[in-house]
């Protein structure tokens, strides 16, 4: 499998769109979806048996049919990256842990869903580093607004409120916040073998050095270079990756050249 060919669009071509306000992280729903899907080329097919079977197990198909719209459909065929089903899925197939999994299923959905990625880049991760770990409805409702003003968009107060629920409620879903009513950020532990997943990945994009330290998508997970940088150490010494650094200069290699090459690897240190 070419990763470069799978992961190709740029982040800058997405906009923000309003899909939060119907579901959160949907995490089982997404698994399942993911479990089950087989080949592009018969993605309307796929689509209408997993409606028709209601797979997911909902009240009606039209919930399923929903659930398959806004979000599999947005996230993990047609998403940034587009085909991220084919990243997950090679550990689905390994049957790695949920605690493994969560984190590869979170920076999927954080990537696809510009509106997260940045509402945890811009302000959560800043925050995280203060006094007041806090995260409220009624200032994340402005931030929306502030952030979709740039953009030269505007939603009605309803849509904007439903969003930033949703938003909050897929961060505690996948354990960036915590707490129903009132939210915290929690302390975000990223396991080793899902840190040397993503940053494979990462690497076959092009990312490599002090450049796959830095990568900005490390914020989702709260973290500084130089957490990224103790990960690395981490992972070199239990045999995900190869890690050397001297001074600003870092050598980060892989030995597998294939997701599924890399999830045997993973598969292989987590058990």
């Amino acid at each position: 499998m070419t990763i470069k060919a799978l992961l190709s669009r740029s982040d800058k071509a997405r906009v923000y769109t309003s899909r939060l306000q119907k579901g959160g992280a949907l995490l089982e729903d997404m698994r399942i979806l993911v479990r089950n899907w087989t080949d592009e080329a018969l993605r309307d097919e796929q689509r209408q048996k997993a409606i028709l079977e209601n797979s997911l197990g909902k009240r009606t198909r039209s919930r399923t049919a929903h659930v398959f719209g806004y979000a599999f459909s947005q996230r993990f065929l047609k998403g940034n990256p587009p085909g991220a089903w084919k990243l997950v899925r090679p550990l689905e197939d390994r049957d790695l842990p949920l605690g493994i999994l969560k984190p590869v299923y979170y920076w999927v959905t954080a990537r696809s869903d510009r509106l997260l990625y940045d509402f945890v880049a811009e302000e959560i991760h800043p925050k995280s580093k203060g006094h007041d770990p806090t995260v409220r409805l009624d200032e994340t409702v402005p931030w929306i607004q502030r952030a979709l003003s740039k953009e030269a968009h505007r939603w009605s107060d309803g849509v904007t409120l439903r969003v930033a629920q949703g938003m909050l409620a897929a961060l505690r879903d996948f354990g960036i916040l915590q707490g129903r009513a009132r939210k915290r950020i929690a302390p975000v532990y990223l396991p080793a073998e899902s840190f040397s997943y993503i940053a494979f990945v990462l690497h076959m994009l092009g990312s490599s050095g002090e450049g796959l330290v830095l990568h900005t998508d490390w914020k989702l997970f709260l973290m500084e270079p130089f957490v990224v940088e103790r990960l690395l150490l981490e992972a070199h010494q239990r045999g995900l990756l190869s890690y050397h650094a001297a001074g600003k200069i870092h050598r980060i290699e892989f030995k597998p050249h294939t997701l599924e090459e890399m999830a045997d690897v993973v598969a292989g240190r987590a058990f």
